[in-house]
């Protein structure tokens, strides 16, 4: 199964890698940020985007769809950035495949277990009809009772597309909900990644947190922080100056 990608630039390879309900599409202000001195390839996660789907969710499968990317592409080895899921299949790479990483940036995720954040995503997503709803104003009038925020709807709607005229979304919905408690799992393995790594927090979120440093250091004792004030999980898109210039100063 080759995963959908683009890819664009000159220089050492950096592999961007979305979050949840995500595409390739969701890192484009990094990718064009980076891309004037990198190679950088932009994947859609299986069940993602126009990746192909899967049976079942799990971080070795998504994972290894990265590393098979990477050798019908000749690539021995690159940089990865991934952000919220995209930062927990990259730790996975690199906890697995260290021999294939070269610097691991993590966004705004730490490989702890997290309770359940989606159920209003998840609630209001299933209150599209996909054969009443045939536009995204639709859509979005019908999420609106479960999801309040109109950034989050707007993100969501970036997947609803027509394909011969039939609505659908360009994730795996089903899967995806079947299989949440699999993807909200923690990270563990018997030998940590000892490369150059950097987790950047966005101020405002909690997605990494004082109690995860521990765990962090468990598995990746040469991890590094930075923190980008004012702005919370979507910090790449909230900030992307910032962000790309602390990821573009840490990879050179």
């Amino acid at each position: 199964m080759q995963l959908n990608y683009k890819r664009s630039g000159q220089g050492p390879t950096v592999i961007l890698i979305h979050g949840l309900f995500g595409s390739l599409e969701n890192l484009g202000m990094v990718r064009r940020g980076l891309q004037t001195e990198f190679d950088v390839i932009s994947v859609d996660l299986p069940d993602h985007g126009s990746s192909p789907t899967s049976e079942q969710f799990s971080f070795a499968h998504y994972a290894n769809s990265v590393i098979q990317l990477m050798d019908e592409l000749s690539l021995s080895s690159a940089h990865f950035l991934g952000h919220s899921l995209g930062g927990k299949i990259a730790m996975t790479i690199a906890l697995h495949h260290p021999e294939r990483v070269k610097k691991l940036i993590i966004a705004d995720i730490a490989p702890v277990t997290y309770p359940p954040r989606h159920d209003a995503i998840f609630a209001g997503l299933n209150c599209v009809d996909l054969v009443r709803h045939t536009d995204r104003k639709q859509a979005e009038t019908a999420m609106k009772q479960h999801i309040a925020e109109a950034g989050v709807r707007q993100f969501l709607l970036r997947s609803f597309v027509l394909d011969d005229g039939v609505p659908q979304w360009r994730f795996n919905l089903s899967l995806l909900q079947r299989d949440y408690p699999l993807l909200s799992e923690g990270l563990s393995h018997d030998t940590p990644f000892i490369g150059p790594t950097l987790f950047i927090k966005g101020e405002n979120s909690d997605y990494i947190t004082a109690k995860h440093r521990d765990k962090i250091h468990q598995l990746f004792p040469h991890a590094k922080a930075r923190i980008i004030e004012n702005t919370g999980h979507w910090l790449h898109a909230e900030k992307p100056d910032v962000f790309n210039r602390i990821a573009a100063q840490f990879l050179r």
